[in-house]
Order: structure tokens, then C-alpha cells, then sequence
């Protein structure tokens, strides 16, 4: 008896501490569950701080995690999808809290000043939302993002 209470109070002792240990966080995780979820694309891969994710329209998503955050979109293609600057909206919403619509109409702004500029960007504060043409194999590419930002920036 005596030898079955010491190894219950061993078995006490060792567990408490994993017990008592709340759950590692994961924010990065955290937000690539909110991006996922806001914008209904699919995760294709993953590191400890980024994460790129593909959606049904052929638009690209990426996340960077960190003390800054950011979401972008890249499309590949001479017609944008009607869903891609609705798309960058809510996963920089997901990310800096800011109104979808407001990051979607800064995209839109910043890829149309972009077409006479090659690049872009309009600020919002919290957030710049900047936007960037290239080309790949002369195909058109176009690259936003709702990139935080503080007093460095």
C-alpha cells in the first residue's frame, strides 16, 4: 500500500506541471485560421511565419506573421477576378482589423495608380495597402497587400 501511494504521488508530481502549463500559442496559426476562414482559401503551405494559400478564382494569398503582419494577393493573368480586391479586403481584415471594403477600395486605388507607376500605395493609417504590376513570361502580375505598419514605417 505504502509503495502504491508513493508512486500515485510521483505520478502527482510529474503531471502537475504539465497540467498546470497553459497551451503554447500559436499566432501566427491564429491568423492563418482567421485569413482562412474570412477568405475561404485553402492552405498549400506553411512555416512557423508565413503561410500561402490558394483560392478557387486561381488568386494567390499569402500571410506573413510576425510583430507586423501582412496579407497580399498575386494574380497571374491579363483579367483580374472580380472577387480579388473583395479577396484582399477581408484578408487584410482578418489580419489588421481594418474595414474589408476600405483595404478593397485602397487596393483598387493603389493597382490603378499602379498601371502608370508600376507601383503603389495608399495609406490607412493602422495599414498600407500597396499594389504592384509586373510581368511574367509577358503575362501581366499583380501584387497587393495590406501590410501593418507603426511609427518605423
Amino acid at each position: 500500500m505504502r509503495i502504491t501511494s508513493t508512486i500515485f504521488g510521483l505520478t502527482l508530481a510529474l503531471a502537475s506541471p504539465v497540467l498546470a502549463t497553459p497551451a503554447l500559442a500559436d499566432p501566427c496559426g491564429d491568423l492563418i485560421d482567421r485569413v482562412g476562414a474570412a477568405t475561404e482559401a485553402t492552405v498549400v503551405r506553411r512555416t512557423a511565419d508565413f503561410a500561402e494559400f490558394t483560392t478557387r478564382d486561381g488568386i494567390g494569398l499569402t500571410l506573413a506573421c510576425d510583430e507586423l503582419s501582412a496579407a497580399g494577393a498575386q494574380f497571374k493573368g491579363q483579367t483580374l477576378p472580380d472577387a480579388y480586391f473583395t479577396l484582399l479586403g477581408k484578408a487584410g481584415h482578418a489580419v489588421n482589423g481594418l474595414p474589408a471594403e476600405a483595404i478593397a477600395e485602397a487596393g483598387r486605388t493603389a493597382r490603378a495608380s499602379a498601371e502608370t507607376k508600376r507601383h503603389s500605395q495608399i495609406d490607412l493609417g493602422k495599414a498600407l495597402v500597396t499594389c504592384s504590376l509586373s510581368r511574367m513570361s509577358d503575362v501581366p502580375v499583380t501584387t497587393c497587400a495590406a501590410i501593418d505598419k507603426d511609427d518605423r514605417t
